[in-house]
């Protein structure tokens, strides 16, 4: 069944200007552009619940493959067709393979900041804001093992040049929106981006979407990800 509103199913629909709502789950009241044509809205807060499970799963982890560790998320009750805890997954699962890997970090710590930090972009940035936050969750995972900081040269200049690869193959592709395509291409890029720039090899499979049949706005064929394109 197509994944749309978490409330009723009922397809979304996106404002030109932001309206005053009220979540249905928890009946906090803030400014959206974002409803299901029923008049239901849901805060990230609300979208995103269950999310802390993340770092338990990760810190169990061994795989090297982020898309593997991805898809065990994705699996995870708390994670939705479409939504905001995307932005977290992608740099999470990267961290965990990276650390896997043989990357230098923290992985607990590292975790913690990218949940921080993945949290604060919201629902919709890939068509509001001009940049998915799937790709930017991989220029978040190469700023924490980098250490950048806005003072900070090289790591400054390798953050944005990660988030710029993973945005150029989600816009190559172009829209609508898919949550699940954008989460695997920025992933794929910052695989080949930390062999390049860190030394550090991840792994990765044959990558075929499963999921096509929750998406009402699937693009088929022309997803790179499209089973029908790997017969």
């Amino acid at each position: 069944m197509a994944e749309e509103c978490l409330i009723c199913k009922a397809p979304l629909e996106y404002l030109e200007k932001d309206e005053l709502m009220e979540c249905a789950i928890c009946h906090k009241k803030e400014n959206s552009k974002t409803r299901c044509i029923k008049g239901h809205y849901v805060c990230n807060e609300c979208h995103t619940a269950g999310l802390d499970a993340i770092i338990g799963l990760c810190l169990k982890e061994d795989s090297k493959d982020p898309v593997s560790i991805v898809e065990k998320m994705m699996d995870q009750p708390f994670c939705h067709m479409h939504g905001p805890e995307h932005h977290v997954m992608v740099g999470a699962a990267l961290l965990t393979a990276y650390k896997n890997a043989g990357g230098d970090i923290n992985l607990e710590t590292a975790l913690a900041e990218m949940m921080n930090r993945g949290r604060s972009v919201p629902g919709g940035a890939c068509g509001f804001w001009g940049a998915c936050g799937a790709g930017i969750s991989s220029g978040m995972f190469v700023s924490i093992i980098s250490g950048s900081t806005p003072l900070k040269q090289g790591p400054f200049a390798l953050s944005h040049r990660m988030t710029a690869s993973s945005l150029s193959a989600i816009a190559e592709i172009g829209g609508p929106r898919c949550c699940k395509r954008d989460s695997y291409l920025s992933i794929l890029a910052a695989i080949d981006f930390a062999k390049e720039n860190f030394g550090i090899k991840m792994e990765h499979g044959n990558v075929i979407c499963s999921r096509s049949q929750m998406n009402s706005q699937c693009i088929g064929i022309r997803c790179p990800f499209s089973k029908a394109n790997h017969l």
